[in-house]
């Protein structure tokens, strides 16, 4: 007779997704949370995969077709994840007048990226935006949030080596 005993498999619950703490915070939700749900998961995970997408609609009882229709309506929604350094470039009337298309264009030739695109090497990433804001600053970029006025198409090479450094630096500590 054999006295050892088989140990019992382990079975682990993978640990829980930024989607499925959205969704835990809205156990009762109907098609009105749809956009909150799509906000929140995006601000979680920086961008709407196709696997949130088709989550909110099970969660939501509605077809993942239509929760990407309400999405692609919406231009606050990204459904690719953003760079390490997710470059804003205003194009509102102050900064076109200043000359934000010039920039933008240096943006794009130094990235080698069209805007709504991140760098192969996912350090940045390229949005037009209608405006910042900051209209006094014009033209505008914003990096992560930082701020960069009055940019010249000369001084767009310098901005994007000197988070290039920065990103340097981080990998190197």
């Amino acid at each position: 007779m054999n006295t050892t005993a088989t140990p019992l498999p382990i079975t682990t619950q993978p640990a829980p997704t930024a989607i499925d703490e959205v969704l835990d915070r809205h156990p009762n939700a109907r098609r009105d949370a749809l956009i909150p749900i799509l906000q929140e998961i995006q601000e979680e995970e920086g961008y709407l995969s196709r696997e949130a997408v088709v989550r909110v609609g099970r969660h939501l009882g509605l077809p993942a077709s239509k929760i990407y229709g309400v999405a692609t309506f919406y231009n606050q929604f990204r459904f690719e994840p953003v760079g390490t350094y997710h470059i804003q470039i205003c194009r509102g009337t102050a900064c076109h007048v200043k000359g934000s298309l010039a920039v933008l264009e240096a943006l794009q030739r130094e990235l080698k990226i069209e805007a709504d695109q991140t760098t192969r090497d996912g350090l940045f990433s390229l949005e037009v935006v209608a405006c910042i804001g900051a209209c006094g600053l014009a033209p505008v970029i914003s990096v992560n949030g930082e701020f960069h006025a009055g940019v010249t198409t000369q001084q767009v090479e310098k901005i994007i080596k000197s988070y290039r450094r920065k990103a340097a630096e981080n990998d190197a500590s």
